[in-house]
């Protein structure tokens, strides 16, 4: 039976309360906000901005193929009322 590492979490939390307010507590913050950016940047996401922008261009593409949608719908029912 294979053994699970304890919650990101809790390990955190240990090593607050063993380093305490000492400066190595601060160290370590840094470097982890290192760790965590360079490993973040290899990976392929947007950024928020990004992609609410893209998601605001998708909305209005959606609603314009619906308006044109309608608009082949009308002239296929004029096209087969005049038939």
């Amino acid at each position: 039976m294979a053994i699970s590492p304890p919650p990101i979490s809790d390990v955190i939390n240990q090593l607050n309360s063993l380093l305490g307010d000492s400066g190595l507590k601060g160290e370590l913050d840094r470097n982890m906000k290192t760790v965590l950016q360079s490993a973040l940047g290899k990976l392929d996401v947007v950024s928020r901005e990004e992609f609410d922008a893209q998601a605001a261009v998708l909305a209005r593409t959606r609603a314009r193929v619906e308006q044109l949608e309608a608009e082949l719908q009308a002239m296929i029912e004029k096209v087969d009322s005049q038939t």
